[in-house]
């Protein structure tokens, strides 16, 4: 018979992975062992894909904002090697993001090129109705995509950012690729206003993912080591960001503005809806090794190990 890990202890669980919290940190909160935590983690996250697949059909949504999120799995894209898979190294994460309601509204994990933006795009296409506006960077790939997606039924515009020379040789150097000097709006489809062409608030919104997401936390080790895991806890995130996370300036959570929901989920509601959805039970897991009792009555020790 399945060892189930009590809801109570599933709950405390997938609230600190919401908000940031470690694999090992975790663990010594909670004192459930790391390789249970991280198949809960995966099982609840994919059944949170399968729950947004779901939710987030046939909307009306007049503004959105297209952006992409830097991250890698196992090892950095200058460090792979013959024998990596295309499943290591730099993974993308494509957001559209409701610009008025801040809800994501379609998100895809991939290789930043021209396959994994139309894969994206699509996949926006299909969650909304009507003739939105767009907006996006100027990546090159987005405006054959858009085209191909959405035809005609589309107002597209681009944000071109304009850039020279170089940051200073500091820390800040590692993630800005020169000084912005400039600033252009492009239309590229339809008649898209110059003052709503823009992605602040999807630029924003990856703030957001990199302190809520521990994966995304940079200059740590906490980063991925199995895309598997990536996407679920991709869409972890996504799934507490719309149906838990009460928006600053909203009051409300996304999925309440886009009117999915008539109230913040609580962790419980969403553990509830991912098992519902495809997450399952949690499958028996090997019994934790016993740390060694402490010596002077404070500390105690947990067992090293990697993470996945």
């Amino acid at each position: 018979m399945a060892n189930i890990l009590p809801r109570d202890r599933q709950i405390a669980v997938i609230a600190a992975l919401s908000e940031g919290v470690s694999i090992r940190a975790t663990e010594r909160l909670t004192e459930i062992h790391r390789d249970t935590i991280m198949r809960l983690g995966a099982r609840i996250g994919n059944g949170c894909a399968t729950l947004h697949d779901a939710m987030m059909r046939d909307l009306h949504v007049p503004i959105i904002e297209m952006d992409e999120l830097w991250s890698f799995v196992g090892k950095k894209q200058k460090r792979l090697t013959a024998n990596d898979g295309l499943d290591k190294g730099d993974q993308y994460v494509f957001v559209g993001l409701a610009a008025l309601e801040k809800a994501i509204i379609s998100y895809r994990v991939g290789k930043r090129d021209g396959a994994t933006t139309r894969e994206f795009v699509s996949d926006l296409r299909s969650r909304v109705l009507g003739s939105p506006q767009i907006s996006s960077d100027a990546f090159e790939p987005y405006a054959g995509a858009i085209a191909q997606a959405f035809g005609d039924e589309v107002h597209y515009g681009q944000i071109v950012k304009h850039y020279r020379g170089e940051p200073p040789i500091n820390a800040a150097r590692r993630y800005s690729p020169g000084w912005v000097v400039g600033v252009e709006k492009r239309r590229v489809a339809g008649f898209p206003p110059d003052f709503l062409i823009s992605t602040s608030y999807a630029e924003r919104q990856n703030l957001t993912c990199r302190m809520q997401s521990r994966r995304f936390t940079r200059l740590t080790n906490g980063y991925s080591k199995k895309l598997d895991n990536h996407v679920a806890a991709v869409s972890l995130y996504v799934a507490h960001y719309n149906l838990c996370r009460v928006h600053q300036t909203l009051r409300v959570t996304p999925a309440t503005a886009l009117g999915l929901t008539d109230h913040a989920w609580s962790i419980a509601e969403l553990i509830d809806a991912a098992h519902e959805a495809g997450g399952g039970d949690e499958p028996s897991a090997p019994a934790p090794v016993t740390p060694p009792a402490p010596k002077n009555g404070r500390f105690t020790v947990i067992q090293g190990g990697r993470a996945a």
